[in-house]
């Protein structure tokens, strides 16, 4: 068994020995605590079948244990100072492959054809850079990729955001547009002390399940979050003034708007985080016709 990466001691001497120092624009925060580490795999349920893809391994130390639990594992790194640091620290394992690039510029679809055939499910598992987490999710789950699932480390007020319910005042569209496609849960709150460096905010880690169907069926996928998104435009407003002013030529077709709402048994009054996604489904379904 190799010495784990994910020590004060020892992460500190890897970034002495390379002179590595953090880049805010990056969002670098590395974990520095072992146990969380294993808890963040153990929420993928991974096999020596599974594949694990990783977003962001800064220096290894999620990468090792998801190599050491996993079949193989395939992180994707922008920072070009890392490589030979990740070189070493991941000598151990020869079931890994670092890719280093932009992964919201990747083609994640032909990686996973090339680098996974033959694995029974594959897992998303990162640490995720907190500037770019909505973006890299929601690629994951738009690009519809073959994947079991997502377990990210992001900024808890994010993760409170994607696993809200409606009626909350975390509910929005980003919530909407996850659970479109996945189940999504809070599995732990990591506290700030357990980086380096340490970030401003607490952190969570959020596990997202895909739907074998979303969870609702839409006419046009892209109009349905068009229509969450203008729900939530401005939240003091009503879901009609909302629509109203955020859908295309909605002041013009204001009476439609209020017939789909009928239509769909929502009183025009209610605001847009009351409304469940299978409610934002009949809408739009009802608002289809007039806007296409």
């Amino acid at each position: 068994m190799h010495k784990d990466i994910a020590t004060p001691v020892r992460t500190k001497a890897i970034l002495e020995k390379y002179g590595f120092s953090f880049k805010k624009s990056l969002g670098q925060n590395f974990l520095i605590d072992t146990n969380i580490l294993k808890n963040i795999v153990d929420q993928a349920e991974l096999t020596d079948r599974s594949g694990a893809i990783e977003i962001g391994p800064g220096i290894g130390a999620l990468t090792e244990q998801l190599a050491r639990r996993s079949g193989k594992v395939v992180a994707y790194e922008i920072d070009q100072r890392l490589l030979p640091i990740l070189e070493e620290t991941l000598a151990p394992y020869d079931n890994k492959k670092i890719i280093h690039e932009d992964v919201l510029k990747a083609d994640v679809s032909t990686m996973i054809q090339d680098e996974f055939s033959g694995f029974e499910d594959i897992m998303v598992v990162a640490n995720l850079p907190y500037y770019v987490t909505t973006p890299i999710i929601m690629k994951l789950l738009e690009e519809k990729l073959p994947i079991r699932g997502i377990v990210c480390m992001l900024q808890k007020e994010v993760a409170d955001r994607i696993s809200a319910s409606p009626g909350t005042k975390d509910y929005g569209s980003l919530s909407i547009a996850v659970q479109y496609y996945t189940t999504a849960e809070t599995v732990m709150i990591v506290p700030k002390t357990v980086f380096v460096p340490q970030p401003n905010v607490d952190s969570a880690v959020i596990r997202l399940t895909l739907r074998d169907e979303p969870a609702v069926k839409v006419i046009s996928e892209d109009f349905f979050f068009t229509v969450t998104k203008s729900s939530f435009a401005q939240r003091r407003k009503t879901i009609l003034n909302n629509l109203t002013s955020q859908l295309p030529e909605g002041k013009e077709k204001k009476e439609q708007i209020i017939t789909a709402l009928n239509d769909s048994g929502i009183d025009p009054t209610r605001r847009g985080e009351t409304l469940s996604i299978e409610e934002f489904g009949m809408l739009s379904d009802k608002l289809y016709p007039s806007f296409h």
